[in-house]
């Protein structure tokens, strides 16, 4: 994992400070623009462009059927999904300006604090959604109109119900310490996940990052995307996972798979993937499309149906046999202390975990 080590700082030069406090704080560059609805013209001029670039960090099975459900809708404007984990986004895409190329034109990434910098770097174009003006709450948009929540997920605890027993499943995070648990469990790393990034941060901050130096006494199988330990648990390589996406579990519960969502006593971390589209994007009427679809009602119920996803669009309706979000604890996301703290959160769980 030595591209772990990058810096994101070193890869956009930010500039400007940042205002601590809401989910996404960033610095005040202009009002937001007026909501931009879906005319006949921009379809056009859309179709006329041909294709979309996406890059996301979304699971690959959901960003294709998000895709396609666009293409349907839209006949000659074709998707090109570019998938891989939110920290990998984040450098191929600083990598790409750096070098004057700009291939990209919508993203979503999985860490939220991603986009502070993308903002600060000037490089994001204000544009506003119809859906998300009328329906999204303020604290999931940009203020400047430059981004909005895309998904929301949890990272949970989970077991494989062939290899544990309901009653003696783990139920919070002190629990993934008991010796019993020892070669048991999988977690993912934060130098490739922006939800295990996301989630180490609200955890070092509310447990301590004593907890990560005892779970690493725990014979961890260390994998990379947050997509993987869900997969490891599915089959029965560990009976555990200590981080991943919630998603992942109910579309393998749903569909028959020995998997069991657990949300810990001390909260669950919450996680925030926003969409955006970049100035120099190469197809802008397509992405300014695909980003209005994206936001919509229809999209949105998508991405809970089938891809197991929470949503901020209040017309949506969470899947029956689901926890309700409403429910459950969750931790508080602070994307802006994420974006200061990456480097030395990625620095000290390399040394704990040794790798």
């Amino acid at each position: 994992m030595k591209n772990a080590k990058v810096s994101r700082r070193g890869l956009l030069a930010g500039t400007g400070a940042l205002l601590a406090g809401a989910a996404f704080s960033t610095r005040v560059v202009a009002a937001a623009p007026p909501p931009e609805p879906v005319t006949p013209a921009l379809i056009e001029a859309a179709k006329k462009e041909g294709q979309v670039i996406y890059y996301t960090s979304t699971d690959l099975p959901v960003a294709e059927k998000l895709a396609k459900a666009f293409e349907a809708k839209y006949p000659g404007i074709a998707v090109r999904v570019e998938r891989t984990g939110a920290e990998r986004v984040f450098q191929r895409i600083g990598q790409e300006y750096a070098s004057n190329i700009h291939a990209v034109d919508v993203v979503n990434s999985s860490d939220a604090a991603h986009f502070i910098l993308w903002k600060r770097d000037g490089i994001l174009a204000p544009y506003v959604p119809e859906d998300v003006a009328k329906f999204y709450p303020s604290e999931h948009k940009d203020v400047d109109g430059q981004f909005a929540s895309w998904r929301i997920w949890l990272s949970i605890i989970a077991y494989n119900t062939n290899l544990v027993k309901p009653e003696e499943a783990p139920k919070s995070f002190a629990d993934l310490l008991d010796p019993k648990w020892k070669g048991k469990i999988v977690k993912a790393h934060p130098g490739y996940s922006g939800t295990i990034m996301t989630a180490t941060y609200q955890m070092q901050r509310d447990l301590g990052w004593t907890f990560f130096e005892q779970l690493a006494k725990q014979n961890i199988m260390q994998v990379q995307s947050s997509a993987d330990p869900p997969k490891k648990l599915e089959i029965g390589e560990r009976a555990v996972m200590a981080d991943g996406n919630e998603y992942n579990i109910f579309q393998m519960k749903e569909a028959g798979r020995p998997v069991e969502p657990v949300y810990a006593t001390e909260g669950s971390p919450l996680i925030i993937g926003p969409n955006g589209i970049f100035k120099t994007s190469p197809n802008p009427n397509a992405a300014k499309l695909f980003q209005s679809f994206c936001f919509s009602r229809d999209a949105q119920q998508l991405i809970i149906d089938v891809g197991g996803l929470r949503s901020a669009h209040p017309q949506t309706q969470e899947k029956a046999g689901r926890k309700p979000f409403k429910d459950i604890k969750t931790m508080k996301d602070d994307a802006a202390a994420v974006e200061k703290e990456s480097d030395a959160i990625k620095t000290r769980y390399t040394k704990i975990f040794r790798i």
